[in-house]
């Protein structure tokens, strides 16, 4: 029996075999390498919140539009100092009021720098849930007189005269922003709860 075409058969079945290991060998470790950065990517953001949910399509939740705003960096940095970022950047619906920064440079001097103090988190709270509500409140649905429920447990008045909207009679809302999650009534003025008794 000739042995030439069997010895011409072992090499040519060497050279393919390493021929797929040099084109498999290299996409085998590219999907690696990608399959650890995407469990990288995965890991960091283990035990996050909602507000680390990266979607730079839909529409921007009531959080996101504050922090786009450079009237609201007042009340972006009260809202991560209360730990509230998480919780308004959920479905929601939320109806937030949100107050400018001038509003908040209203305030007696050093009163907004105590309520950022980590000791002050239950008081800061108590002010920011009292500026939102659930639901959506459109602008033109308030009604003279209109009690609203906040997420404090307070409630606000709504009245209306001379054309404009005002909140417990001293907040103007001087604009409204949809957002994804609700709405954004950007206020003129700090809305402070009602003493407890």
């Amino acid at each position: 029996m000739n042995q030439k075409p069997y010895a011409f058969m072992k090499k040519l079945l060497f050279v393919c075999m390493i021929t797929v290991g040099v084109v498999y060998l290299p996409a085998c470790s590219e999907s690696a390498s990608e399959k650890t950065a995407t469990d990288d990517a995965a890991t960091s953001t283990v035990g996050a919140g909602q507000s680390a949910v990266q979607d730079d399509a839909s529409a921007k939740n009531v959080v996101q539009v504050a922090v786009a705003s450079k009237d609201h960096s007042t009340l972006v940095t009260a809202v991560k100092a209360a730990n509230l970022v998480d919780a308004l950047s959920n479905a929601g619906p939320f109806t937030v009021f949100a107050p400018t920064n001038e509003a908040f440079a209203q305030l007696p001097a050093g009163t907004l720098d105590d309520l950022l103090k980590p000791e002050k988190i239950d008081a800061l709270t108590d002010i920011l849930q009292y500026h939102v509500s659930v639901g959506v409140f459109k602008a033109e649905s308030f009604t003279d007189g209109q009690v609203i429920g906040q997420v404090n447990g307070g409630n606000i008045t709504i009245t209306q005269k001379g054309g404009k909207t005002y909140l417990n009679g001293t907040a103007v809302i001087v604009a409204s922003v949809p957002a994804s999650n609700g709405i954004i009534h950007v206020i003129d003025k700090v809305l402070l709860p009602p003493a407890t008794k």
